[in-house]
């Protein structure tokens, strides 16, 4: 959280020094590493002291007002969490507040679970059902609050609107997790806080992690934008192309696995595909347990180069930036080599194509799946297109910070890399040997954690392995250290678990992955091996596309092509960790650079 005090005292702060933006600014600013949108600086000028002000009004000026909350694991928060004792039961007490400017907004094309509000340019998550996710999301992540849910209430509170300007958004049906009050209704709100709150503030450190998941703003808004766009077609008979974007741990698989969830449930045709071969593979072993009829759904993108216009309701295309120019590779029969996009025939097979994508992913030339390519595919098809954009990220402890620290770190994003300051959300290390990395990852193993030792392809992978080898081929060789590969294939051998599963396989710790079996999931502790394809040298970094044993990377790709894939390869294998990452580098000018960066 950004700030913690009772409402008094935060009252008396406001009116006598009116700093409180301020030192929210400050605070933000230590904990993720850039300063504040404007806007939301301008949301804590006005709407935390309409929030300090009714719990003073109301005689709880002694609950504790938690300010923006981080909810656990994700970059998301609440604005305001109210802590103290229930009048009734003496029990604590909850409330978690969403607060909004907004003086108007209205439900989108009769949506009421998605929202218009003028000065926005796309739809938002109605706030009721913002809110009630946000408790649902805090009451699955703490089994002290999980035994008594009822701890928890959620309110939405819009202090400049007045009923007649909102009243639409009340369509969605409110409950204990979600509800609405308007600036009209001031005293309506004053009671209900009393309801809910006494004059003992209490502690909140109750509320901490624990794994599960609930689809949360942007991610709910994903999921019922696709929904939406699933009952325009079929009531205008017309196309809807869905595109979402979002960074590594945004949700975008979890969204892609609740929409297809739900429409099978409801009996609408809909099927589930990757570029991946390691994630289709896992999603039919984990999500089609002991139901061939789930495991069907799970497909390729170059499984539909025969498949009839509009042939299913739903196409939902999971990693898209993983899309090929076409689909055709040496096995394709002849009569398909019609040098078709892929994208193209992707639109074509369903009512609704869904795209899930982040555009810097890209790590193996020929993949080529980007907004623009789909939004000109679409276009050339004259059907509509929609972009949903997902901010949040759940990976990597749900910390921005750190995916910032790894961007500059890599020189993706301008501005050089930047010292390492601990967030409290992920942990990150530097090693001075590969043994130091696996003797810590394996300390992690016997506490209970997951873990993986990943690195980049800079070692020649032997895909010849047979049951009758003593032990699997050493590849990884680092001075006296040496490990193998992940297996090759769809075989389980010398008890190594199949190439596809290695990532969630308990047995996958023996070998080393490389990205194209680590892409797409996480695991509670990372370890990355830099190899020499990425070096640092004074005061910048070098590709050494030599040293890179990549297949995929032949003559003819161009230099810059490769150096975007390798630093692309190296940012995702360093966003697998959602406890913490441990980074070594075969190269001492790296390490050193490393050390002077990670405390």
């Amino acid at each position: 959280m950004l700030f913690r005090e009772s409402a008094a005292s935060l009252a008396d702060r406001t009116r006598l020094e009116g700093r409180l933006a301020e030192l929210l600014t400050e605070n933000f600013l230590h904990r993720h590493g850039h300063r504040p949108h404007a806007s939301e600086v301008r949301s804590w000028e006005r709407s935390i002291p309409a929030l300090t002000n009714a719990l003073v009004e109301a005689g709880l000026g002694e609950v504790e007002m938690l300010l923006e909350y981080g909810l656990p694991l994700t970059s998301k928060r609440a604005d305001a969490v109210l802590a103290g004792v229930h009048p009734a039961s003496g029990e604590p007490s909850y409330v978690v507040v969403e607060l909004k400017q907004w003086s108007e907004a209205h439900p989108e094309e009769d949506d009421p679970l998605r929202c218009r509000v003028p000065s926005y340019k796309d739809p938002v998550l109605n706030p009721i059902e913002q809110v009630r996710g946000y408790c649902d999301y805090l009451v699955s992540f703490n089994g002290a609050l999980e035994r008594n849910p009822d701890s928890v209430t959620g309110v939405a509170f819009l202090h400049n609107a007045t009923e007649f300007g909102v009243a639409g958004l009340r369509e969605v049906e409110e409950d204990n997790r979600g509800r609405m009050f308007t600036g009209d209704q001031r005293g309506a709100f004053l009671d209900y806080l009393r309801s809910r709150l006494q004059l003992m503030a209490v502690a909140a450190d109750e509320v901490r992690d624990r794994e599960q998941f609930v689809l949360l703003d942007e991610q709910r808004l994903a999921y019922e934008t696709v929904m939406a766009a699933v009952r325009k077609a079929r009531r205008s008979k017309r196309k809807q192309v869905v595109v979402v974007t979002g960074g590594p741990g945004s949700g975008k698989s979890v969204i892609a696995l609740s929409v297809l969830g739900d429409l099978y449930r409801r009996g609408v045709p809909a099927l589930h595909a990757t570029g991946s071969q390691s994630f289709t593979k896992t999603m039919r072993k984990v999500a089609g347990a002991r139901k061939p009829e789930v495991q069907r759904l799970f497909r390729y993108f170059n499984s539909f180069m025969d498949a009839e216009p509009n042939d299913i309701d739903v196409l939902v295309c999971d990693e898209a930036h993983r899309l090929r120019k076409t689909s055709a590779n040496r096995y394709t029969a002849a009569a398909l080599r019609t040098g078709r996009p892929q994208v193209a025939e992707l639109i074509d097979a369903a009512r609704v194509p869904v795209f899930l994508l982040d555009q810097h992913q890209v790590v193996r030339p020929g993949e080529m799946g980007t907004v623009e390519q789909i939004r000109r595919a679409a276009d050339e098809q004259e059907v509509d297109f929609t972009l949903v954009e997902l901010d949040s990220q759940f990976r990597c402890g749900g910390s921005d910070a750190y995916l910032r620290w790894v961007t500059r770190l890599l020189a993706l994003e301008d501005g050089g890399p930047i010292s390492w300051e601990p967030d409290g959300k992920v942990r990150l290390l530097t090693v001075d040997s590969p043994q130091e990395l696996e003797d810590f990852l394996d300390g992690k193993r016997a506490q209970g954690y997951g873990a993986r030792l990943s690195a980049g392809y800079c070692w020649r992978w032997t895909t010849k392995v047979t049951p009758a080898m003593a032990a699997l081929p050493a590849d990884v060789v680092i001075g006296n250290w040496s490990k193998p590969w992940n297996l090759f294939g769809d075989r389980s051998l010398l008890g190594a678990p199949p190439a596809p599963l290695w990532a969630t396989d308990p047995a996958g710790f023996g070998q080393v992955g490389c990205v194209y079996t680590a892409q797409g999931f996480e695991y509670d502790w990372s370890g990355v091996i830099m190899g020499p394809d990425l070096v640092w040298r004074t005061d910048r970094w070098v590709v050494d596309r030599t040293a890179s044993k990549d297949p995929s990377f032949t003559k003819a790709t161009p230099d810059e092509d490769v150096d975007r894939l390798i630093r692309n390869t190296y940012k995702v294998l360093l966003t697998r960790g959602m406890i913490g990452t441990v980074v070594y580098s075969t190269d001492p000018e790296t390490r050193e650079k490393l050390r002077s960066l990670i405390s």
